[in-house]
């Protein structure tokens, strides 16, 4: 396997790492931490101004229309960073218009590639091991909502949302207005600080087209996953760099802790899981910008994250000591990130039961060959 870059991709990961470092250091996150904000609105604006918030996005509808290869190693630089801005679930909501939606509904991607509207997506219904909680009614024109989203990301500032609903055909993303009658919001925060909203929809009105076709629900979600263990790999990769960098600092009996050999295996264990996330990670995506199926590898990988941002989390916390449990230190945030990620991802355990229902119902090894099991070559 080659893991190398071509120059297109390294300019691009070089000018994401070089964008999101200024707004990652230490100052700056205390600094955002205190101006109660959940989203950094200049580090946003540095995105749309440079064409990474529409890097996903077809050229017709002015995006540059990059693979998903090219959106993870900016996911990768803005979750080393914390980068607090919404940048994969505005790019995936549009970006799943743009394929599944007709072109009555055109004008919304444009709009999100001029960054005219905030979009965002609620994948939880998907991930999660829980009912979808919208309820629709088919009417003459379209559906009548009923239920409620809970903690949907950028709620309390997208404009245009993606949601789950109920329908007699099955469940089905939809386009929902966030500023349409019926809408009641409940802001708030979350783990890592980003803004969410639970909304409760009574009697809100979509027409029929704003309902995609159910063959963009496992579109959705793999992409989310994709797009989420991408951040993963960032706030993992950082988070076992600067613990590095403690534990060859931090002297205990005479000499630093990095040499102690239980340091020592924690930290080779770290880099084991981070490694083992970004191969699969990559071959995902790899699956992804070749149209080739990739449920599987989107739950495996899904899976790796959880575990790998909960193990890594955890042990970088426990090698730093009093430090780590230390709010005033900022090893915490990474915390943070990697368990609202792992929620965003539906949790190791639902991720699991979803893998291996998907084993019991496919007889292809989808994650490596795409044959029949009992196909020789």
């Amino acid at each position: 396997m080659d893991f190398s870059l071509n120059d297109d991709q390294r300019a691009i990961a070089d000018m994401a790492t070089s964008l999101f470092s200024d707004s990652g250091s230490d100052e700056a996150l205390i600094a955002f931490d205190e101006s109660g904000k959940t989203t950094m609105d200049d580090l946003w604006q540095s995105c749309i101004e440079t064409g990474l918030h529409a890097l996903y996005l077809p050229e017709q509808f002015g995006g540059s229309e990059l693979g998903m290869t090219e959106l993870m190693l900016v996911l990768e630089a803005q979750g080393a960073a914390l980068g607090q801005v919404p940048l994969w679930r505005h790019q995936i909501a549009a970006a799943a218009i743009a394929k599944f939606g007709n072109e009555a509904l055109y004008p919304l991607v444009h709009s999100a590639a001029s960054a005219e509207l905030l979009f965002t997506l609620s994948q939880a219904d998907q991930t999660r091991a829980r009912d979808v909680t919208v309820k629709a009614d088919t009417t003459p024109d379209g559906y009548l909502l009923n239920g409620r989203v809970e903690g949907l990301p950028e709620g309390n500032s997208a404009n245009i949302a993606i949601i789950s609903i109920e329908t007699v055909e099955g469940i089905l993303p939809a386009i929902l207005d966030l500023s349409a009658k019926g809408i009641q919001k409940v802001e708030g925060v979350f783990t890592q600080g980003e803004g969410i909203a639970d909304l409760a929809l009574d009697n809100v009105i979509i027409p029929r087209t704003h309902a995609l076709s159910v063959e963009a629900v496992e579109w959705l979600e793999v992409h989310s996953i994709a797009a989420q263990a991408s951040i993963q790999l960032g706030v993992s990769s950082q988070q076992i760099k600067r613990t590095v960098e403690y534990i060859n600092e931090r002297v205990q009996f005479g000499r630093p802790i990095a040499q102690f050999q239980a340091v020592q295996m924690t930290m080779a264990d770290c880099h084991i899981a981070l490694e083992a996330l970004r191969s699969s990670l990559w071959h995902l995506c790899y699956r992804l910008d070749a149209g080739l199926p990739a449920q599987s590898e989107a739950l495996a990988v899904a899976w790796q994250a959880c575990e790998a941002g909960h193990s890594i989390g955890h042990k970088a916390q426990h090698v730093h000591g009093g430090f780590g449990v230390d709010i005033t230190y900022p090893i915490h945030r990474f915390l943070y990130w990697s368990r609202a990620l792992s929620l965003g991802l539906g949790g190791s355990r639902a991720v699991l039961e979803k893998l291996g229902d998907w084993l019991a119902i496919n007889d292809k090894l989808g994650w490596k060959y795409d044959l029949d099991e009992n196909t020789t070559v």
